[in-house]
């Protein structure tokens, strides 16, 4: 099986509810799982654009379709990304030191940090999706879906350490060519930008997602020594927000 046969499957088998083994699973799988990723975000969100596009003929009202396709969102990904949120959020908001900042986020646990943080990204796509849907939007919906999935592939690019010596982010930190998210961020705001009326939305929400991953980044290396899996879902959910009421806007 070819790294990149291997990565596909790591990609799909950590970003989706498909059941399929992911195999052979090394540095070289674990960081062409990690390119891979915004394309797996391509395919969730043309998935929802299905969806949305079968309800909107239906006669359903736009409010409840963008409710539809958050809940499917997060059964499509286990809610694998909003626990990732949490726990970020928990272990960051401590303001503990390194090793109990970990601890917090290892744990089970989900403390009120947490919980608000799941539910304001939730409302926040609910809402963005909404006018998305009204106004039959439905490429910048799967723009904004694979822009957040975008935002774990920049969190693994070259330079950036894993904050733990096991558990997932061994296997992606650091993996990914720093060409590839640029590469990635550039198609998808040229399509966010075909796709809508006006230009700005989709340069601004590419923008963004950039700019509050590498923020993101920054805090965390400072603060943790390096990324984990649940600050690669952190940034998937938090680029998705971001990416989703930017192009909501036009």
């Amino acid at each position: 099986m070819t790294a990149f046969v291997s990565g596909l499957r790591l990609a799909l088998t950590t970003l989706t509810v498909l059941p399929i083994r992911p195999g052979r699973i090394d540095r070289r799988v674990g960081g062409t799982a990690m390119v891979l990723a915004p394309a797996v975000g391509l395919a969730l969100g043309g998935a929802l654009t299905a969806v949305a596009w079968a309800l909107h003929g239906a006669s359903f009202a736009p409010l409840p379709i963008a409710a539809v396709l958050v809940v499917l969102l997060v059964l499509l990904t286990r809610g694998l990304h909003l626990d990732g949120l949490a726990d970020t959020a928990d272990a960051l908001g401590s303001y503990r030191d390194r090793e109990r900042a970990l601890a917090i986020m290892k744990s089970p646990e989900v403390g009120p940090m947490g919980v608000s943080a799941i539910g304001l990204v939730l409302l926040v796509n609910i809402a963005a999706l909404t006018p998305l849907v009204a106004h039959r939007e439905w490429l910048a919906v799967t723009v904004g879906i694979a822009l957040g999935r975008t935002a774990i592939t920049i969190c693994c690019r070259h330079g950036v350490p894993s904050a733990r010596p096991d558990g997932l982010a061994v296997m992606v930190a650091d993996s990914v060519p720093t060409a590839i998210p640029v590469i990635w961020v550039g198609i998808l705001a040229i399509v966010a930008i075909v796709a809508a009326d006006r230009r700005w939305p989709g340069l601004l929400a590419a923008f963004l997602v950039v700019a509050a991953t590498m923020a993101l980044l920054r805090h965390v290396v400072r603060r943790l020594g390096g990324v984990t899996g649940d600050v690669l879902g952190a940034a998937c959910e938090l680029g998705t927000a971001i990416a989703l009421l930017v192009l909501s806007a036009g």
